[in-house]
């Protein structure tokens, strides 16, 4: 009995770690680096870029990052909108960091 609880817990555990890992990047996301500048104008690679209304940048935890708390520098895919404006970013993670990607 105890041992059934054991790998339930142990199944359940590795569940929900492999549901914390897994987010959806679209595939045409492009990867740079972002650095914060001032209030609501990121750099990626070297250009300055403004924020969409209602942009999202994300952690690797999958979290909202405010434009405030930008860490330094940061390895991102990331999509424009129409205008040009930064309108989604995704900080990876170090396993996310080290896929190649997608051939295009």
């Amino acid at each position: 009995m105890i041992r059934k609880l054991l790998v339930s817990l142990a199944l359940a555990a590795a569940a929900t770690a492999t549901l914390a890992q897994m987010r959806l990047i679209p595939p045409d996301a492009k990867r740079g680096t972002l650095v914060p500048v001032q209030g609501m104008t990121v750099e990626i690679d070297g250009k300055r870029i403004e924020l969409s209304a209602g942009a999202q940048v994300r952690d690797a935890r999958n979290l909202i990052v405010l434009p405030n708390a930008l860490p330094k520098e940061s390895l991102v895919k990331y999509q424009l909108d129409a205008s040009g404006r930064l309108h989604r970013a995704w900080i990876l993670s170090p396993q996310e960091a080290a896929l190649q990607d997608p051939a295009r």
